[in-house]
């Protein structure tokens, strides 16, 4: 094997964190602002890429990193090496509500294709990278599918979704239809495809966008419930508006429908 072999154990329910124990001079690489904890021996360090070993002097470093800035990530990410003799344990959380799916490379034929900011650390060995569309009408229509993560090698990597996960097998020709954001991601046989919803109304009215995905098998789609950019939405929509006002006060009860209804300013 080419990426380091990993032990691991997730914790929590709906607000989970992943242990991974490291043998002497063991690696994983991790995307800033996810660690939670680790053992007083292991050692922290800033590498430009995945450090997968595939970039090729200066260049293609470079090009590595230059990738991930494609998919709205850092630059960087962050090594953890257990200089110790001993095993050592580090720690990495999801970045809001949600469940960690540890995904074993070596299972789905060395490559899983995630949402751009799925990812949350993997072993060191294991590339992240991105995965451009060929079809026109993902380009245009794709919204947050548009550029994905690939997640390659013979390693564990681990990818968190929001809300409540749903896995489905998809038998030769079973297509499935997902709202764009809902999309964890899903095996490197499923071919994913932009569809327009269709129907005036639909378009106008639905209140769900003009565009869904269909995800046709055969493979593994993993779909979440509640995508951080839908919620962060309507954390918007509920916010105070420019003087402090919340929504309530403008209407016929005011502060009075507050109390009866409860108050739902955040």
């Amino acid at each position: 094997m080419q990426a380091h072999e990993i032990d691991y154990h997730i914790y929590g329910e709906e607000m989970q964190y992943v242990e991974i124990e490291l043998d002497p001079q063991e690696i994983v690489i991790a995307e800033a602002g996810s660690f939670m904890m680790m053992d007083n021996n292991i050692q922290m360090e800033t590498i430009f890429g995945d450090g997968s070993g595939q970039e090729n002097g200066l260049f293609g470093k470079l090009l590595s990193a230059g990738k991930r800035v494609l998919t709205g990530e850092s630059l960087f990410m962050t090594a953890f090496i257990n200089q110790n003799n001993t095993k050592s344990k580090v720690s990495f959380a999801s970045p809001y509500p949600g469940k960690i799916i540890p995904i074993d490379l070596t299972q789905f034929n060395g490559k899983f294709i995630c949402q751009k900011d799925a990812f949350l650390c993997a072993a060191k060995g294991v590339s992240v990278g991105i995965e451009f569309s060929k079809k026109l009408g993902r380009g245009l229509f794709g919204g947050e599918g548009f550029i994905m993560q690939k997640i390659e090698g013979d390693g564990m990597a681990f990818v968190h979704t929001g809300g409540t996960l749903a896995k489905k097998e998809l038998a030769a020709g079973e297509i499935l239809k997902v709202d764009t954001g809902c999309i964890v991601g899903f095996t490197k046989d499923v071919d994913y495809d932009i569809e327009f919803i269709g129907g005036i109304k639909n378009s106008i009215f639905g209140g769900e966008g003009l565009f869904y995905a269909t995800l046709r098998g055969p493979g593994t789609v993993y779909v979440q419930s509640l995508p951080f950019s839908r919620l962060a939405d309507r954390i918007i929509a509920s916010a105070p508006r420019a003087g402090g006002n919340s929504r309530d006060e403008g209407s016929l009860l005011g502060g009075l429908g507050s109390l009866l209804d409860g108050d739902r300013r955040f």
